[in-house]
């Protein structure tokens, strides 16, 4: 357990804790306001892609300004510790109350369905793709409505960032490393409302490659769901994501105009009431009932099921498609039996990284992923209160607790078998004892680029990095950074240099950044490999903005 605390918050106790860090409850001296204080675990600050992506949640939180998802107040980093402080959301989980009260009426279902729509609307349209939207991300509020949380693995639109989610609730295109859209989090969140109408998950493989399967190519249950918002469900589970609504804001104008025709004015007010009913009956699950510490919340987390799931296999015959990814699963769900560490960028190529992420994951394995994406500056050594937004000014409203308070509660297996972890205890899933094979021997490297190295601030900068090997064994990448006052030369090192390690596939890309810390007209960026390439890597150079050259 870290030891770090932000400077200026007083913690009271803790609300849930995981391999990749925890989540407490503190209160801002200042202003006396109750906030989540979501800590990086200490373990992983060394490991530039878990910080890197921790960042990259900061940044994305602080981007959005909507009711229907939590707040960011502050991103803190220092040698020390790295932490996200966010509003306290006083409110349970959709998958507690499911837990809980079984599966709900069409007007509450459509409410919740409705609330987290809107907030993935204000990200659609700031361009930000959630990726991870399941009941464990919503959370409820004492009044009937509902808040988004979670933006561990979003990105933005169009980003190609390898296959990553929720299996129960992933998109056909998500399966196969396709370019993230919001078109696939509109899938997610009619898989969710699926369940909260019928109190199972659309598809129930036993299996990646089974689940695969369904979500590619299995037909769309729509009978098994009630007949006033059949149609909602067949468009938002629709397999061609063209058929889909383009984006949230969309699917909110289509549900109103459905819930309208059936159920008639004040459809809204009866489905938030009864919400409200619900939370009422859990008094003792608000973060604001807890006066002591707790090693885990409400917060879900998805293990293997010890038998068949609830629902039947329906008859169906797969496809080409389907099989290929029903394959690919099976090399994947192997792969990660012998602890073969994956890279996310090449997944998409692989053609099936068929594992959650919502948080920065340490581990390989049934309960975690393979290697961090890559990217991200190793920087962490200067205090930055690098705060996309102020720290608390008011207290929070009546919706006011932690986003999922285990931020390694979303590690899922595909099959479904999801419970919520009492606050007594949190389910584990042992991974199988046996004997990995012999490492494979290190490729031959035949080719490496820098492309796309552009400024991105006043001291920052990006790049992208492809290497293309002859085998799957592993490699280090090395990414450099100059600078000079020269065209045509690297220059002087500027910081330490960014190290990645990957292994499983013959392509590898990578999205690095660096924040510079030296002067100089000229930025350069050099990428090597070992084994070495034939040509001793690539470099590009680019003359900043901030110079002028005449």
């Amino acid at each position: 357990m870290s030891t770090w605390e932000v400077p200026g918050y007083t913690e009271s106790f803790e609300l849930g804790s995981g391999a990749s860090g925890r989540v407490v409850l503190a209160v801002h001296e200042e202003t006396g306001v109750p906030v989540a204080v979501k800590y990086l675990s200490e373990s992983l600050l060394t490991r530039p892609g878990f910080v890197y992506d921790f960042r990259a949640e900061a940044r994305l939180l602080g981007g959005l300004e909507s009711p229907y998802v939590t707040d960011l107040y502050e991103y803190v980093e220092s040698p020390h510790g790295a932490a996200i402080v966010m509003e306290l959301v006083d409110g349970v989980s959709l998958r507690t109350l499911l837990g809980r009260s079984g599966p709900l009426d069409p007007e509450s279902a459509l409410v919740l369905l409705k609330g987290s729509l809107l907030g993935l609307a204000d990200a659609h349209r700031v361009g930000v793709v959630h990726r991870d939207y399941k009941p464990e991300n919503v959370l409820v509020v004492p009044d009937g409505s509902s808040k988004l949380v979670d933006f561990g693995i979003a990105v933005d639109s169009g980003t190609t960032a390898g296959v990553a989610g929720t299996p129960s609730y992933m998109s056909p295109e998500q399966w196969t490393g396709a370019p993230a859209s919001p078109a696939a989090d509109v899938y997610a969140a009619t898989a969710t409302f699926f369940e909260c109408l019928t109190g199972h998950k659309p598809y129930t493989g036993d299996n990646f490659a089974e689940l695969a399967l369904q979500h590619v190519e299995a037909p769309i249950p729509v009978a098994e769901a009630p007949e006033a918002v059949r149609e909602l469900v067949r468009r938002g589970l629709a397999k061609d994501p063209e058929e889909r609504p383009a984006e949230a804001a969309e699917f909110v104008l289509e549900l109103e105009a459905v819930a309208d025709a059936a159920f008639g004015r004040g459809w809204e007010e009866r489905g938030r009431g009864r919400l409200a009913a619900f939370v009422a009956l859990l008094p003792l699950l608000l973060p604001s009932s807890r006066a002591e510490a707790r090693t885990t919340t409400d917060a879900a987390r998805t293990v293997l099921p010890q038998g068949p799931g609830p629902v039947p296999a329906r008859s169906w015959r797969p496809g080409r498609p389907g099989v290929l990814v029903s394959l690919a699963a099976v090399v994947l769900a192997a792969l990660l039996t012998y602890g073969v560490p994956l890279d996310a960028g090449a997944a998409a190529q692989e053609s099936a990284q068929a594992l959650a992420t919502t948080g920065p994951q340490p581990d390989t394995g049934p309960d975690g992923t393979g290697s961090p994406a890559p990217s991200g500056s190793p920087s962490a050594s200067s205090a930055v209160s690098g705060s996309p937004s102020s720290s608390p000014s008011e207290s929070p409203s009546a919706s006011a607790a932690t986003d999922s308070a285990d931020p390694s509660a979303s590690a899922t297996p595909p099959t479904g078998g999801e419970t919520t972890t009492p606050p007594g205890g949190s389910p584990t899933v042992d991974p199988p004892t046996t004997t990995p094979p012999p490492s494979p021997a290190a490729p031959a490297v035949k080719d490496v680029a820098v492309s796309a190295f552009s400024q991105t601030g006043p001291t920052t900068a990006s790049a992208g990095v492809t290497v293309v090997t002859d085998g799957t064994g592993p490699i280090t990448i090395t990414v450099s950074w100059f600078t000079s006052d020269l065209g045509g030369q690297l220059g002087s090192p500027d910081g330490a240099s960014q190290t990645f390690t990957r292994s499983g596939a013959t392509q590898y890309s990578l999205s690095v950044d660096h924040t510079f810390q030296n002067s100089g007209c000229y930025w350069a960026v050099q990428a090597t490999t070992s084994p070495g390439s034939a040509d001793g890597g690539a470099s590009q150079q680019l003359l900043t903005r901030r110079c002028d050259i005449r």
